[in-house]
């Protein structure tokens, strides 16, 4: 499952209004899932919010943040022996 069902105790109490046509479609949807009401909702929500996060695509830094984000992208790259010898390799598809 998401993020929503891990170990973690929940601590934190979401207040929610809906229709009644709204709770019984979601109500519907977790039974067939096979999960409960509130497990549905909140990886439904964890789900949205990490597509959200992840189609960001506008990102507003200071001078100085740019200033170090153009001096990263100026360095040359790093070579990361357990990378190189990941790519040296045969891939998993490509052996036999």
């Amino acid at each position: 499952m998401g993020i929503a069902a891990n170990s973690q105790t929940r601590t934190k109490r979401l207040n929610l209004r809906a229709t009644p046509k709204q709770e019984h479609l979601i109500r519907v949807a977790a039974e067939r899932q096979g999960i409960n009401f509130t497990d549905f909702i909140l990886d439904s929500a964890c789900e949205k919010a990490e597509q959200a996060l992840a189609d960001q695509t506008r990102f507003v830094i200071n001078e100085e943040q740019w200033a170090l984000f153009m001096k990263a992208l100026d360095a040359p790259p790093r070579v990361i022996p357990q990378i190189q010898r990941l790519f040296s390799e045969p891939s998993v598809a490509e052996s036999r």
